[in-house]
């Protein structure tokens, strides 16, 4: 399934059964046929057929949501190897971790929200009536370092868009893992017939908008004294890419 597929079901119970795992990220078969008070024949028919379509997977013996995998890179970088590949569920505490850390003193908001709102829901991927969301992170060991989020609305008139958000860990800065980060969010944005990317900064932030303008993003508009951090005010620096 893909992000931007409009979400349609020809029966109740599969609709009923797609909720439940997509709000709860990643559940047990028998666990979520309990909660939904379904019959083992019907919910493993259901099951069936929606694993048939792309809607759902399994993994480690749990039902999720089905995303289309894109597949791992591996790439070097001086003395740096490091992965690159779609998140899954279990990657949550890590990759939550790791926004947190890098965004330090805070100057990255839309990546906080990010990380306060997935760590609040307990959900890595979402594709819902309200929104979808999707990440890719770099890895070293299994471990989080780096991470793209593209976000979607399910809105028509937005349908061409999305907010992406990319970090590195400081520790791991300056070895080109952000850029291969971006270059991944992007191309898969563009295959996926989206047509603009957007993100906003606050204007302090100075690395990131120098990142952001370095890889052909260009800023569209400028809030003044949008964000106060403690008693010092500092505009909104809104940049977006079209594909």
């Amino acid at each position: 399934m893909e992000l931007t597929e409009p979400l349609q079901f020809d029966h109740t119970d599969r609709k009923d059964i797609y909720e439940y795992v997509e709000s709860h990220g990643s559940v047990d078969p028998e666990e979520a046929r309990k909660a939904l008070r379904m019959e083992p024949h019907p919910f493993g028919h259901h099951v069936a057929i929606m694993k048939r379509d792309g809607v759902l997977t399994e993994f480690d013996e749990e039902l999720r949501i089905a995303y289309e995998d894109s597949g791992e890179e591996e790439f070097q970088a001086d003395d740096v190897e490091f992965t690159i590949r779609q998140a899954r569920q279990e990657d949550l505490t890590g990759l939550v971790g790791a926004i947190r850390a890098a965004i330090g003193s805070g100057e990255y908001i839309d990546a906080e929200t990010v990380a306060d709102v997935i760590d609040t829901e307990g959900v890595l991927l979402r594709h819902n009536e309200l929104e979808s969301r999707i990440f890719f992170v770099a890895c070293i060991d299994n471990d989080v370092i780096g991470w793209v989020h593209l976000k979607h609305p399910e809105s028509k008139k937005l349908s061409h868009t999305a907010e992406l958000t990319v970090g590195v860990l400081a520790d791991y800065r300056g070895h080109g893992i952000g850029a291969r980060l971006l270059e991944r969010g992007t191309e898969w944005a563009s295959d996926h017939g989206y047509e603009k990317l957007y993100n906003s900064v606050p204007s302090t932030n100075q690395d990131a908008i120098d990142f952001l303008e370095d890889h052909g993003w260009e800023t569209e508009a400028v809030r003044e004294d949008h964000y106060k951090f403690d008693d010092e005010y500092a505009d909104e620096v809104m940049l977006a890419r079209s594909l």
